[in-house]
């Protein structure tokens, strides 16, 4: 995606509907190790988020993998790999 001449960026569609982004949400880009993020703003909530570590603390323990193991989960999320040998 490409930044206007304004410093604007759109948000795919399938993004705003996962964080529930509408029209006057407000978001915020936090800066992490090897780019950014973009995190939808709740007011009222713990305040703004200051970097990435900050993100990671609060979101940790928020997401049920329905008891799936980290390597089903990743199976899960990027597909089967076809370009390992299975043993």
């Amino acid at each position: 995606m490409r930044v206007t001449e304004k410093g604007q960026v759109t948000i795919p569609k399938e993004i705003r509907d996962r964080l529930g982004i509408g029209p006057g949400s407000e978001v915020d880009f936090v800066a992490s190790g090897n780019g950014a993020l973009l995190v939808r703003v709740d007011r009222g909530a713990q305040g703004p988020i200051r970097d990435f570590d900050d993100w990671a603390e609060r979101v940790k323990g928020t997401l049920d993998l329905g008891g799936m193991t980290t390597d089903e989960y990743m199976e899960w999320l990027r597909g089967p790999r076809d370009d390992v040998d299975p043993r």
